[in-house]
């Protein structure tokens, strides 16, 4: 047979499972990218995420095809995996007669009930404790953690901390590790890594795993594996695997064996789709957030149009990119939320209904407000507050319409107070008057029944009666992240209190609760207001939000606002609906692929 001939016949023997593998991936890039999930919360202070779950799925499939044979072509010349256990038995014995490692324990064969999947020619079962040996940490007490000495590795500097420990302690050698050392954090957070960060100590919570036989088993190979075999664990929705992931049942893991030519192969192919997946996810975040400039910039037009010319112009210009603007994917959502968002600043700044000549002036609406509180105070019905300071021009942060007038939310309301925390025994899940807290304010309405409590009705009239609510009251939280939840106090009960993370807002012109409550959820006097706390935990005073600035229309003006607001919104909800619809989908499809590519 001629050299050429026999290439030929090499070249026709090798599966090619890597053509199958590289053109689904290669085939379905739009599908990876565009299969993404939010984690969403709103307010100030909110921490907006988002999972790109295509590029996640897609990483697990690598490695669950690596592990199966499928990424890889195998090749029928190379020695098999039945071999190359046989030495690692051998150098394991060896190292148990020299004493270098103690006796391990005998570990069952794997079963046919035991294999995950079935295996290509040339590969073989095997027990992940007779490939490695699996050696424990150090646990430490408080005051042997120094601040100088050998590095200590905690499984949280593996993950997110920062703070490091150090230790001046004489140990045995099998208590460091070194660059290069495979190992596995098995607590809480979990999972492989090849350290680099040069000798240190390794805590408890780490195991550092001795392959037997280093040139026939490569860490990259285990390493991938590993990576697989937790990327299970947590697919599986099991939190107490983690917890429970002990010494025995890492030795008894399954592995998967093949050549390590293959091995070789196939960490070198991994390496370079994990390559494209880190491509694929800077250019799809990159792309999101180009999408948000460009929302930024049509939806901003809006809000700073100077006439109502340039603001049918910019709205022109918005509906000719409608559908690259809210395309059926996560950054058309997000422009969604913006697009609420602008409606709702368009509404407080008079630029979302035409005004009428013919209504009543907010300054007269304010004068009548203003006799009718200073009855209130006469009556002993209401306290009188410290006045608040004139408003200057400069807190005006933009021109009003015809008839509209700023105030402060404190002209209009009768007193501003927060409520307060009774002691736990006048707590009940049961009976008695609502008792709200943060948590019951929900997507801008009151969610009571989410973690009801109850107070006593005599410690409700008697010791809190300053933080009564009633329905149609405007309630914020003064306490976040995020700032600036509200919602309006329903007809469900006749009488509510609440906690002192609330304020809340009662008018003394009932219909103006609704204007209100908009204009909190535009959320743009956080914008000026002065915040106290911490960076973490941002407060709003309760002084500042007796002192908020509110730019006030017409009356009539402002029903005809809030109807309005409510239809244009009630749209944006049924279009993020359906995008959402589009993207669950996406989703699902993303899951159905990977799942037929490994089947």
């Amino acid at each position: 047979m001629s050299q050429s001939a026999a290439k030929e016949l090499n070249a026709q023997d090798i599966s090619e499972p890597q053509a199958d593998a590289e053109s689904l991936i290669t085939e379905h890039l739009d599908l990876w990218t565009s299969a993404i999930t939010s984690r969403n919360s709103t307010g100030r202070g909110s921490n907006k995420k988002i999972e790109l779950y295509g590029i996640k799925k897609l990483r697990e499939l690598i490695l669950e095809l690596a592990v199966r044979g499928k990424l890889v072509p195998q090749d029928p010349n190379n020695e098999p995996a039945s071999e190359l256990l046989k030495q690692v038995e051998e150098e394991k014995a060896r190292l148990v007669r020299e004493e270098k490692i103690k006796k391990p324990r005998k570990l069952p064969k794997v079963s046919v009930e035991d294999s995950p999947f079935s295996l290509p020619n040339g590969w073989e079962w095997e027990r992940l404790g007779n490939i490695l040996n699996v050696l424990n940490g150090r646990a430490y007490k408080k005051h042997e953690m120094l601040k100088t000495g050998t590095p200590l590795l905690r499984v949280g500097n593996l993950f997110t901390s920062k703070e490091w420990y150090y230790s001046d302690l004489e140990l045995e050698p099998e208590k460091y590790i070194d660059s290069g050392d495979l190992i596995y954090a098995w607590s809480a957070s979990f999972g492989p890594f090849i350290w680099n960060g040069g000798k240190a100590i390794y805590h408890y919570h780490i195991w550092r795993l001795d392959i037997f036989r280093g040139d026939l088993t490569t860490k990259g190979y285990l390493y991938n594996y590993l990576s697989e075999v937790t990327e299970s664990i947590k697919a599986s929705g099991n939190g107490i695997a983690m917890i429970h992931m002990t010494k025995d049942k890492m030795e008894l893991l399954p592995i998967p064996v093949c050549p390590v030519e293959e091995q070789c192969r196939i960490v070198a192919k991994v390496d370079e789709l994990m390559a494209l997946c880190d491509h694929l996810e800077n250019q799809t975040e990159q792309s999101l957030d180009a999408h948000a400039t460009l929302a930024d910039t049509l939806l901003d037009a809006l809000t700073q149009a100077q006439s109502a010319e340039e603001l049918a112009e910019n709205w022109q210009r918005l509906e000719q990119n409608w559908d690259l603007l809210f395309p059926a994917s996560i950054a058309g959502e997000r422009a969604i939320d913006k697009l609420k968002q602008t409606i709702l600043q368009l509404a407080v700044m008079g630029k979302l209904v035409p005004q009428d000549p013919n209504d009543e002036p907010a300054r007269e609406l304010l004068k009548r407000i203003k006799e009718e509180k200073e009855r209130l105070i006469k009556e002993k019905v209401i306290k009188k507050q410290k006045p608040l300071p004139p408003i200057s021009d400069d807190e005006k942060s933009f021109e009003l319409p015809e008839g509209w007038e700023w105030c402060r939310t404190d002209d209009f309301c009768e007193g501003i107070t927060s409520g307060s925390t009774p002691p736990k025994t006048e707590f009940s899940e049961v009976e008695g008057v609502p008792y709200l807290k943060v948590y019951n304010i929900r997507s801008q309405n009151i969610d009571f029944y989410y973690r009801p409590q109850y107070i006593s009705d005599g410690y409700h009239k008697n010791k809190l009666s300053k933080s009564r609510l009633f329905p149609g009251d405007v309630v914020m939280n003064i306490v976040g992240p995020p700032l600036g939840k509200v919602a309006i106090v329903p007809d469900t009960f006749p009488e509510w209190n609440c906690n002192q993370a609330i304020v809340f807002f009662r008018p003394i012109e009932k219909a103006l609760n609704r204007y209100l409550y908009l204009y909190i959820q535009a959320g743009t006097f956080l914008d000026s207001i002065e915040l106290i706390g911490t960076a973490g935990q941002d407060n709003i005073s309760v002084t500042k939000s007796r002192s908020m600035l509110i730019p006030l229309p017409p009356l009539r003006e402002q029903e005809a606002i809030a109807e309005r607001v409510d239809k244009l919104l009630s749209l944006c909800d049924e279009l993020k609906e359906r995008l959402q619809d589009a993207q669950k989908d996406q989703k699902d499809f993303t899951t159905t692929v990977v799942r037929q590519a490994v089947d």
